[in-house]
């Protein structure tokens, strides 16, 4: 009886428990400088803007490389009226121009300083055709899993709080002036609790930390608050959300 009634209670709970959202729980905190005041927002609807290739310590390389592209999608549903150059033409275009140690040594200076050499930058964005170029740099990124509900007894384990966090920078640079035009700051936390293994994706805590940094660009606000009342920064990560598939 006392086996009967432990399994009808783990029965209750997965039934309980296996229904949770999908949704994410989430909050980004931004720190964003003041927009420069020698450029005009309506420039990006003139000038291309090109997204160069996220820098981030030794420690987490690896974790940076689809940043840009994430950051590319995000300026494609906000800002369709933009000139970007993707990441990848922003690559193939300073390599078929015979520019690729420049821009090593460049992203090298970068790293260490966080400052563009102004004259190699001018260089490598007349070769790209952008006046202005983004820069993305991770500062952290971490996942963790706590089981929640666990009977060690029978070796079941129900539900996991599946978390990440994150911090980017995100800067903007005028490659023909070498002025760095505006800076912006996040500091994400990404939560979920559900019964598979998966953990909470760097894409999804990724959207929602460019998406908060571009919400402060587009908006000119200096310090933001997002969750997931914020409808439209939400749906960027929902959006992103592969269709599970039934293996046919």
């Amino acid at each position: 009886m006392k086996s009967a009634a432990s399994v009808g209670l783990l029965l209750c709970v997965f039934v309980l428990s296996g229904c949770a959202s999908s949704i994410y729980g989430w909050q980004v905190r931004t720190s964003s400088t003041p927009f420069s005041s020698s450029v005009a927002p309506a420039v990006f609807q003139q000038e291309p803007v090109a997204l160069l290739l996220a820098v981030t310590s030794p420690s987490l390389r690896g974790n940076e490389v689809a940043l840009a592209h994430y950051l590319q999608e995000i300026l494609h549903k906000v800002t369709p009226e933009w000139k970007v150059v993707s990441p990848q033409e922003t690559v193939a275009r300073i390599n078929g121009g015979g520019l690729a140690a420049e821009y090593m040594r460049m992203r090298a200076g970068h790293e260490e300083s966080n400052i563009f050499d102004r004259d190699l930058l001018r260089k490598i964005g007349a070769e790209i055709g952008a006046r202005y170029v983004f820069q993305l740099r991770m500062a952290a990124f971490t996942q963790s899993m706590t089981d929640r509900w666990k009977f060690p007894a029978l070796d079941i384990r129900l539900t996991q709080t599946r978390s990440s966090d994150m911090r980017l920078v995100l800067q903007l640079w005028d490659a023909k002036t070498g002025e760095l035009v505006w800076v912006s700051a996040a500091e994400t936390s990404m939560q979920n609790e559900a019964v598979s293994q998966d953990p909470v994706y760097l894409e999804d805590i990724a959207r929602a930390t460019l998406g908060g940094m571009m919400a402060d660009f587009l908006n000119r606000r200096t310090a933001s608050k997002y969750t997931p009342v914020n409808k439209v920064l939400d749906d960027l990560i929902k959006e992103a959300m592969p269709q599970e598939q039934n293996g046919k």
